[in-house]
């Protein structure tokens, strides 16, 4: 990324274990947070709808009645954003249950119990057979251990998350799908391109976040589709 910030790596730690601690502080009941216009509840624990999925979610195309899968959907707001753009069927997944707790919920408030369906899943695990048109995904970005669930939402051990991620991905596409892939300048980008090239895919930057005066951090989103036909 040649316009990439450079980034200052112990304040990107302070920030992030600063955001793991008020997720872990979130009242039982929740709280709600206002993100692009809409609103969604978030329960203990559970990793908040923030600007890392804005670039992805202004940016990606739905067609109508095609079906996705959220991989690491958090709160659920990538796979309700599918849901607004009219998404036939739309699978959502967390290995953490304050998430799948969280994402449910949301469906349900956002009217969309129908058309998405969370699951608990470590990566495509509960996903069996299915297909998509697209799949979407905000993986932790950086390879760093990660001591809990709630770490594990911004910090991948080894980079093993990540990997599985692109080794495994093509199964669950329908041929000509695509995967819309967030991440970050403090995170492994280098990595994350050559797990996408390894696993057959082309590489497209969709968009990126324009960070304020004094703010380090940027957000891209990418788009990766078979670099040959399936």
């Amino acid at each position: 990324m040649e316009s990439a910030l450079p980034v200052n790596e112990l304040k990107v730690d302070r920030w992030q274990r600063s955001r793991q601690k008020a997720f872990k502080e979130v009242p039982d009941e929740g709280r709600t947070i206002t993100y692009l216009g809409k609103k969604f509840h978030v329960y203990p624990d559970t990793f908040w709808p923030f600007l890392d999925s804005q670039p992805l979610v202004r940016n990606f195309r739905i067609e109508p009645g095609e079906s996705v899968l959220d991989v690491g959907t958090g709160s659920g707001v990538i796979a309700i954003f599918s849901c607004y753009a009219q998404a036939g069927r739309v699978l959502a997944l967390d290995i953490n249950p304050a998430a799948v707790r969280s994402a449910t919920h949301n469906a349900h408030e956002h009217g969309f119990d129908g058309v998405m369906e969370v699951r608990r899943s470590d990566l495509f695990d509960e996903v069996g057979g299915e297909q998509f048109d697209v799949i979407t995904a905000n993986l932790p970005f950086r390879n760093k251990p990660a001591h809990d669930v709630v770490a594990r939402s911004q910090w991948d051990t080894e980079f093993q998350t990540n990997t599985r991620f692109f080794r495994e991905a093509g199964k669950y596409l329908k041929p000509g799908g695509r995967i819309y892939f967030s991440h970050s300048n403090f995170g492994a980008v280098d990595e994350v391109k050559r797990l996408a090239a390894e696993a057959g895919f082309s590489i497209a930057l969709l968009a990126s976040s324009v960070p304020g005066e004094a703010e380090e951090r940027q957000f891209y989103a990418f788009l990766f589709q078979r670099a040959t036909s399936a």
